[in-house]
């Protein structure tokens, strides 16, 4: 039947788990084994001439089978109740049921459930107690010392040591789940580092190429505008500069689109791929600002060699966005860019004849993403960079490329 809220009605909502269940059965078993072996013990009634055994003496094999019901909460009180029921046991002259039997259970449990030393304790307390009753009263010294005792210490030596090992056993496989959930955590957290990561370098990319796109396509379109009546020509070449850029951007950006959309081993489309920037596209970057107005020098030292892929992308960018800003802040006439190829780093520096900023504005945090991303690039190589200006004197962008730095 249905309640409110569609919960069941009488019906229990807190049913055993799997793991409750093989519990329950694992004790069920062990009280009826501990009945079984006590209760077959005393019907024998092996040893005595006693009168026949009782109810009572039954009882107590059903003491002890009951306590294996408990023992996994209370390990050590069930021990020590099991070795004073038996020490009363035998008090009251019951049939004789052997020492380790009857406590092999309880000692198991509690070397099961880490308690080591209370196991070892009771034993060696139950064996001593009993070997020197036995040959106080008489019994053979060869028999109890020889059989007996041998007997009831090896199988209680076995139990308590089955027990230990299980709970070690237990531990180390707890062990090695921790172990496994820290490995897959550790995963998850490397998986978002790296979804992060890459995220921040397309939205570095991005800007990058949208802030220049749209620096070159504004100062073509104010050229456009001033020669459109004077100097058709050079209002055609202006307006021809800014379909070319608008075409750039847009293939870049389908190129970003396919390689977020693409999967591994997806190399079906991979020659219709924009290339990877690179200083291979200098000239380009160079062309579109002296179309703008700027006289713009590129020199180079060093011996110039194959860059890796993620440091000559960082150089390309670098120059990208300080075109970038020159075209939209500093109001400059020549541009210089200096690359110097050394064996260990590529040093970048451009530097214009603008009119500069203040050092307040070279620290803002309000003053655009420009140099922010140029200097995340940086960091991720183990490169470095500077940048001064002062008002009137221009600005000055310096980079250290490392060329075997780790992104």
């Amino acid at each position: 039947m249905l309640g409110q809220g569609g919960v069941l009605i009488g019906q229990p909502n807190d049913e055993p788990s799997g793991g409750d269940r093989r519990r329950l059965m694992v004790d069920t078993g062990l009280a009826m084994l501990v009945l079984i072996v006590v209760g077959t013990a005393i019907t024998a009634n092996v040893g005595t001439e006693s009168t026949e055994p009782g109810p009572a003496a039954y009882a107590f094999g059903a003491l002890l089978g009951s306590l294996m019901f408990v023992r996994r909460r209370w390990p050590v009180a069930t021990l020590l109740i099991t070795a004073g029921a038996l020490l009363v046991y035998y008090m009251l002259s019951y049939p004789p049921v052997g020492l380790a039997a009857p406590v092999a259970a309880a000692l198991y449990s509690a070397a099961e459930q880490g308690r080591i030393r209370w196991s070892i304790g009771t034993a060696v307390a139950l064996l001593a107690l009993s070997t020197v009753t036995r040959l106080a009263e008489g019994d053979d010294v060869a028999y109890v010392l020889g059989l007996e005792f041998a007997m009831s210490a090896g199988l209680m030596a076995a139990v308590v040591a089955l027990g230990d090992s299980v709970r070690s056993r237990r531990g180390w496989r707890a062990e090695l789940d921790k172990q496994a959930h820290a490995a897959v955590l550790e995963r998850e957290r490397e998986a978002a580092r790296r979804v992060e990561e890459e995220r921040l370098r397309i939205a570095r990319d991005l800007h990058d190429l949208l802030a220049h796109t749209v620096s070159v396509i504004s100062l073509h379109a104010d050229v456009a505008r001033e020669a459109l009546h004077d100097e058709p020509a050079t209002a055609e070449r202006s307006l021809a500069a800014v379909r070319g850029a608008c075409g750039d951007v847009v293939g870049e950006l389908r190129a970003t689109l396919r390689a977020l959309r693409a999967g591994d081993g997806d190399d079906a489309a991979d020659e219709n791929r924009a290339p990877v920037a690179g200083l291979a596209q200098l000239d380009g970057l160079v062309e579109h600002a002296t179309a703008a107005g700027l006289d713009v020098r590129v020199r180079r030292t060093g011996v110039r060699a194959e860059l890796p892929a993620i440091a000559d992308a960082t150089a390309y960018r670098l120059v990208q966005e300080s075109l970038s800003n020159v075209q939209r802040h500093a109001g400059a006439r020549t541009v210089v860019i200096e690359l110097e190829h050394g064996e260990d780093a590529l040093r970048v520096r451009v530097c214009d004849d603008g009119r500069g900023a203040a050092e307040s504005d070279l620290t803002d945090p309000d003053g655009g993403w420009g140099i922010i991303g140029m200097r995340e690039r940086l960091t991720l190589l183990g490169g470095s960079l500077r940048t001064t200006s002062r008002r009137g004197e221009g600005f000055v962008v310096e980079a250290c490329v490392p060329l075997n730095g780790q992104a």
